[in-house]
């Protein structure tokens, strides 16, 4: 028997696997969807419309209705061979679907499930398993009740039996009312059952078992096609979870045949997006099975077990696992393998794995030793978003560490980076930005940016419609200001620049409003600009967000008000909007960014006397007195310098009242 094929009469030889390849969009999916999974359908299954319309109709259409035709008619033995005729033909073909389908034989196939004709049965089987990864017979398979026959037929003392039904159930799992029926009758606990497999089968060569345990692997194997089905919905997953599935797939990971491995991986990869699924993974030990198998010259292997690691990277113990355990090397190997750009799945898998992979500082330092940067770079021509979203994900990462950023000019990825600000997929416009960001801290990238106007591109992505792209562009803008040449005047040349920004102070969005209070603020430090923004407003509308709670908006809120301060009559307008009071309320946050930003704000304020007179009826000398004390210098100076200021004022007031 060939490997991976059912003992079977009816089985089908070489059969295709029953899950095709996911799409490449890298989300977090929660419901119980099709959509992004491992076995979502494909648009040419969406209807018969694209059949033969201009040339005839093959005679194997008739003959397999005359088939059928037998099998209504005959009797028990009549129906065997007319089964066994029709196994001869090619059941992928739509054409021979639809003459199955056109003829009444699915009703027939579902009937023959409910026989005590173990023949028939296996008969059957085979030729659904054969015809249902077509949408419309899939729907009307479903429809005519073939759900619990099969979820029975798991339970089938033969062993033949038991695969076919679940390798059916795996092709009917791609649509939703499968999925849900199969959890309503109980498939999933006996589908769960099927990996409970000895371990010696999975670690032994096929080779050196014989029939028995092989049919053990198939089973195994054919469970964890369907229960991949199965994962698309999030209630599913759940359910899998509660039956007591991870330590059986932990165990099916250690598996040396591939045709066991794909589904198994393909499997952990859906239930993945479960936090409990990741946690599991990461305290049962099976990273290192997941780099084993990333070592494996598959690539459909390869893809599910980076999807994977893409999943799972977010926590930073299973981002040490996977670096310790050899997992960046065997993933800049891929990226950099020329062989694999055509297979854009696996490059989105990989890509974005090294993209959660370099979420800390030990794995960007790895990255950097193997060389990364330049091997990423190169990826910036591809031409699928879900690869070039990865790739810039994983550079602005990789930025962070200051060597990195002359590496990435030096590799020739600015002008790329500047040129993917023109596309309009929305998840790459978050990524580039925070690359964009990063690389203006240092000066000959600031300079090349500003050369290739950059600068107005980002600008420009604050009119996009996505908080998530505004937010990132707002955040890149600060330092893209600071370090630019002549910043003042760059900024006064983008027509309806500052009316723009400071309009985005009305968003409901408060990672929106910190980014662009930190904006303002570098902003706000050229006078003539500080000027330009006052004239639009800006002292109101930051007026109206003094009485956020929210930390991060309070530490950039803070500076921004503290530099606005610096033109006519701006901070006695704060006062007069009843900014102080709020502010000094501030300084009872924990959060030390919010200490240095209100006492910075407040130090500024207190230039107006009547602002002091405020903010000592507030009770801020309390606050004041203690951070006058801080390790941080700008918080501590800032402290002491409204205190000073309070304190002139106070001192003035005496003198007044002693000369009356």
């Amino acid at each position: 028997m060939a490997e991976g094929d059912n003992v079977s009469a009816f089985s089908m030889e070489g059969g295709q696997d029953a899950v095709g390849l996911p799409r490449i969009v890298m989300v977090t999916e929660g419901s119980d969807t099709s959509a992004s999974s491992a076995s979502s359908t494909t648009p040419s299954e969406d209807n018969w419309a694209d059949l033969i319309k201009s040339s005839e109709i093959p005679p194997e259409y008739w003959h397999i209705q005359k088939l059928v035709k037998y099998m209504k008619a005959g009797n028990q033995t009549a129906t065997m061979v007319a089964l066994s005729c029709l196994k001869d033909h090619d059941l992928t073909i739509e054409v021979n679907q639809r003459a199955i389908q056109e003829i009444g034989g699915l009703e027939l196939l579902v009937n023959l499930l409910e026989t005590r004709d173990l023949c028939c049965i296996l008969g059957s089987l085979a030729v659904l398993k054969d015809i249902s990864p077509n949408i419309e017979i899939r729907k009307k398979v479903t429809d005519l009740g073939a759900i619990p026959l099969l979820v029975g037929l798991l339970s089938d003392p033969a062993k033949d039996v038991q695969i076919l039904a679940a390798e059916t159930i795996a092709n009917l799992g791609r649509i939703r009312k499968t999925r849900k029926f199969c959890r309503k009758f109980g498939g999933l606990p006996k589908l769960i059952d099927l990996l409970d497999i000895k371990e010696r089968y999975l670690v032994t060569p096929r080779e050196e078992l014989n029939l028995e345990e092989t049919q053990f692997l198939d089973i195994a194997r054919a469970g964890a096609k369907a229960l991949w089905s199965m994962s698309a919905s999030q209630r599913n997953r759940e359910a899998m979870r509660k039956f007591g599935m991870i330590p059986l797939i932990a165990r099916l990971l250690k598996t040396v045949h591939l045709d066991v491995a794909v589904p198994a991986v393909g499997l952990l990869q859906m239930c993945a997006n479960e936090t409990s699924f990741q946690l599991a993974i990461q305290t049962e030990k099976m990273v290192n099975d997941l780099i084993t198998h990333l070592a494996n010259e598959d690539k459909d292997l390869k893809t599910y077990c980076s999807l994977a690691i893409y999943k799972c990277a977010s926590d930073p113990i299973t981002r040490d696992m996977i670096r310790e355990a050899g997992g960046l090397e065997l993933l800049i190997d891929a990226a950099k393998d020329t062989t694999n750009r055509a297979n854009k799945p696996l490059m989105a898998a990989v890509t974005g794995a090294l993209w959660k992979c370099a979420n800390s500082e030990a794995s960007v330092k790895k990255l950097d030793f193997l060389g990364a940067v330049p091997i990423l770079v190169r990826l910036l021509d591809d031409e699928n978003d879900g690869v070039l979203t990865n790739v810039a994900g994983a550079l602005a990462e990789c930025a962070k560490y200051p060597p990195n950023r002359e590496k990435i000019r030096a590799s020739g990825g600015i002008p790329m980076l500047i040129h993917h600000l023109n596309n309009t997929y929305k998840p790459l416009l978050e990524n580039v930005p925070l690359v964009l960001m990063e690389c203006a801290k240092e000066h000959n990238c600031m300079m090349q940016i500003d050369e290739l106007d950059g600068v107005r591109l980002i600008w420009s992505l604050l009119k996009n419609d996505s908080k998530k792209v505004q937010t990132n562009a707002a955040l890149a803008l600060s330092p893209c200001v600071q370090n630019a040449p002549d910043s003042g005047e760059m900024v006064r040349s983008f027509v309806g620049a500052l009316e723009l920004t400071v309009d985005l102070l009305d968003s409901d969005d408060h990672n929106v409003l910190s980014a662009v209070c930190a904006a303002i603020a570098t902003i706000a430090k050229d006078n003539e600009n500080l000027a330009v923004i006052s004239d639009h407003g800006v002292v109101a509308k930051l007026s109206k967000l003094v009485s956020t709670t929210d930390d991060h908006l309070r530490a950039n809120l803070g500076v921004a008000i503290a530099y606005c301060c610096d033109w006519a009559q701006n901070r006695q307008e704060f006062g007069k909007r009843g900014a102080i009071t709020p502010l000094v309320n501030y300084m009872t946050s924990r959060d030390p960014n919010v200490h240095r930003a209100t006492a910075l704000a407040l130090y500024h304020l207190s230039f107006y006397s009547i602002n002091c007179v405020t903010m000592h009826a507030a009770g801020v000398v309390q606050f004041l007195l203690e951070t006058i004390g801080s390790k941080d210098p700008i918080l501590q100076e800032a402290s002491a310098g409204c205190l000073c200021n309070i304190r002139k004022l106070a001192l003035a007031t005496e003198k007044i009242k002693l000369k009356q």
